[in-house]
């Protein structure tokens, strides 16, 4: 069977999904002349499918959940949102009079968050971007994206690029999942395969797939609080808070120690 070209997943997507929502642009069609709904395919490797709809990413501040209305009370000085996607939550802290920063992989993603206003933006990764002596006060890893820090081989070295980009006193405010509540027995055994492979059991291992694309395979982190703390020792990050407000969901501020 032919295999999904790679490519540009998320950036195809949004781009048909802000068509869809605005009515500007290509749009995809259901067989005719209706636009058809964006949805975004989630393929895990012990081959699970999930389909979400893309239009999320798109919300206006009155569409979020509570949990995104308090992280943004906790945001100060410079911001960079890491995974800036369309630019949900770097456009509301611009219009807010923030300087902030979106950073995202996809090429598409920073195409339609600069068609919706948003002006400072960067595609690079994180790892790329911390050579470029920026300095920032508030680090953004919201809409679950904490899930990027992807599991402990990783970790130390995401955290210690976003250490050199830090300015004194700076904080990470990251939206996070704790995978462990659900009683789901195809999640419960994924989470008990990766812990006998030496993974945490929400170390995910995922690809997207949207019309004929797919991305390569990527890890991405749902972790406890507790999993949180340990992947934070020996960083320059520690701890300072954690919203459990909206659990499963977590809010988490980290800071900049030393």
């Amino acid at each position: 069977m032919d295999q999904p070209l790679v490519g540009d997943v998320f950036g195809e997507m949004i781009r048909d999904a802000y068509a869809v929502r605005t009515g500007i642009g290509p749009r995809p069609l259901a067989g005719g002349r209706v636009p058809r709904p964006v949805v975004e395919v989630i393929e895990r490797d012990d081959g699970l499918i999930n389909g979400a709809p893309a239009d999320h990413y798109l919300a206006e501040p009155d569409e979020w959940q509570p949990h995104d209305h308090r992280a943004l009370r906790l945001v100060r000085g410079a911001v960079l949102d890491i995974g800036v996607g369309a630019g949900r939550t770097a456009l509301e802290l611009q219009r807010r009079g923030m300087a902030v920063t979106g950073l995202d992989t996809s090429a598409g993603a920073i195409e339609v968050s600069r068609k919706r206003g948003l002006r400072d933006t960067v595609l690079n990764t994180v790892d790329g971007y911390a050579r470029s002596g920026a300095g920032y006060d508030t680090f953004l890893l919201l809409g679950n994206n904490l899930g990027l820090i992807e599991g402990p081989q990783r970790a130390p070295g995401f955290l210690a690029a976003l250490a050199s980009l830090a300015r004194p006193g700076a904080r990470i405010i990251a939206q996070g999942t704790d995978p462990y509540g659900t009683t789901d027995p195809v999640h419960v055994a994924y989470h008990r395969r990766n812990i006998e492979q030496g993974r945490l059991g929400g170390q995910l291992r995922l690809r997207l797939r949207y019309r004929l694309l797919a991305t390569e395979w990527f890890d991405y982190l749902n972790c406890s609080v507790d999993e949180l703390e340990r992947l934070l020792e020996g960083t320059r990050w520690r701890l300072e808070s954690v919203d459990t407000a909206d659990r499963p969901y977590y809010l988490a501020v980290m800071e900049l120690t030393g």
